[in-house]
């Protein structure tokens, strides 16, 4: 969401008067498409990560208001839990030795970051799920004093009349019920955000669809959840079944999800906030006091506080995101499905690789989205977050095939191409892309490191809770080294 909310109580009149202002909203919105009232200037790409505090022992350290007061950096933000923070790194043009500078410009800050956590009692983990996470590690005791989540976890837990169910099939098994929103917590991500204009909009929301399940399959790193061994990218079926406020009969009536990868390609970004408005009743109904209608017509650009409240809430993988920038109105898609870590040379090279492809494959003059269906791509999705880089998924030309083979030969060169178009320098392109194309190689990926050193540490000892929190320590040593994943050493 990235608001803070008062405290409040929601009554129906709220929601009535609610519905109405996002649908005024809506309208103007569709107004401003057709006026061409959006931002033409040059597109920038963004970039927020979501980690993890831990105490000397590898555990979860519910200090977040205290780390964040001694990092004294506002583009530091608290997260759903007391073990969690947020750091958004500012826009910038995807030209020249742009992902070189990212790369130090995120290094640099985290640095600064873990030197202040460190001095009070606390170090940063950037992983998917941290493996030293239990259960009673998230309970309401545990969420980060903002009023937005006590009132979004009350009104999620309304909405779906009984307690939250998670069951996952791995190599383990899990079946649990749970009260609140906070297994939300485990979930840390990076997210993507590249500015696009209206006109474009739907190609690249569609590109960034096609390729969500390749990316999550090449960049998994949260194989553990609760001392069990999961999926490669546990994420993706946790988030999606902790948020689910549909009960078991509305799920059997086919109601859509609030973490919802979508059921078609669009043609234009308004479709996006149109199915938000058809679907999925408001979490949070606080209205703001602005007329959008009254506000375009003055010259302003309205903020549509309502309609972007209400996007907020639902968790598309790939996001539509409205935003005012210097009284300047423009659009972005968001791409969500990436968990954080390992180091920031494999965040950054993660970007690389969804910036370009997305970019080669939204201006081609043959759009993938054209020859494969909505669904091969959510299948893919499941397939590359179950799987990790040992998954098979579907691509046009090629049917199906090993995640590793399709990257290697196929999208590898395209990303390369998209970056080229893009503008960014050739050395810059070859060392990110780099990483990725020696992670197919190596087979190695932030969740196949953790596995394989816990399965070692098993092996001269029986405790699986032990054997987590010492990898953990030994994940932390290897992730400050900024050494990419699949050149780490075991335990």
């Amino acid at each position: 969401m990235g608001r803070d909310v008062p405290s409040v109580t929601v009554s129906q009149q709220d929601r009535r008067a609610y519905r109405e202002k996002v649908r005024q909203c809506l309208d103007v919105f569709a107004r401003m498409l057709r006026e061409s009232r959006f931002d033409s200037g040059p597109r920038q790409v963004g970039l927020e990560i979501e980690l993890n505090l831990v105490d000397a022992d590898g555990r979860p350290s519910m200090t977040n208001t205290t780390v964040l007061d001694a990092i004294a950096d506002p583009s530091w933000a608290s997260e759903l839990g007391r073990f969690n923070l947020e750091i958004n790194v500012p826009p910038s043009e995807l030209t020249g030795d742009a992902l070189s500078a990212l790369e130090s410009v995120v290094r640099g800050k985290l640095a600064h970051a873990a030197a202040r956590a460190e001095g009070t009692g606390s170090r940063l983990v950037m992983v998917g799920i941290l493996p030293s996470l239990r259960q009673g590690d998230v309970t309401d005791e545990a969420m980060s004093a903002n009023p937005r989540y006590r009132l979004l976890n009350e009104q999620m837990i309304a909405a779906r009349g009984e307690d939250m169910r998670i069951c996952i099939d791995g190599p383990e098994r899990l079946l649990t019920h749970v009260d609140s929103i906070m297994p939300e917590a485990a979930c840390t991500s990076v997210q993507f955000h590249l500015q696009v204009s209206p006109e474009a909009f739907g190609s690249y929301w569609n590109a960034a669809q096609a390729v969500a399940g390749i990316q999550v399959a090449l960049a998994a790193n949260s194989p553990y959840l609760f001392g069990r061994e999961m999926w490669r990218e546990t994420r993706i079926p946790l988030f999606e079944q902790v948020t689910d406020t549909r009960p078991e009969e509305l799920q059997q009536q086919g109601v859509r999800p609030r973490v919802w990868f979508g059921e078609r390609w669009i043609t234009s970004v308004f479709d996006l906030f149109e199915e938000n408005l058809r679907y999925f009743p408001a979490l949070l109904p606080l209205r703001e006091d602005e007329d959008p209608a009254a506000a375009l017509d003055s010259g302003e650009a309205p903020r549509l506080s309502e309609l972007t409240l209400h996007n907020g809430t639902v968790y598309r993988w790939n996001r539509p995101v409205y935003a005012v920038e210097d009284g300047r109105p423009h659009l972005r898609v968001e791409n969500r499905v990436l968990p954080a870590g390992p180091t920031v040379a494999d965040v950054v090279a993660n970007a690389a690789f969804y910036y370009g492809l997305v970019r080669a494959l939204a201006e081609t003059e043959r759009p993938v989205w054209t020859q494969m269906s909505f669904a091969a791509a959510a299948d893919n999705l499941v397939e590359g977050s179950r799987h990790g880089i040992e998954a098979r998924v579907y691509w046009p030309g090629i049917g199906e095939a090993p995640v590793t083979e399709l990257t290697l030969r196929r999208l590898l060169p395209q990303a390369w191409e998209g970056l080229r178009q893009w503008g960014v320098d050739s050395a810059d392109a070859d060392r990110m892309l780099g990483i990725i194309e020696q992670r197919c190689l190596t087979g190695r990926t932030g969740a196949t490191w953790q596995t394989e050193a816990v399965h070692c540490l098993e092996r001269s000892t029986a405790d699986r809770r032990e054997s987590l929190r010492r990898m953990t320590q030994g994940y932390i040593e290897r992730m400050v080294t900024n050494q990419p994943v699949h050149t780490w050493p075991g335990l």
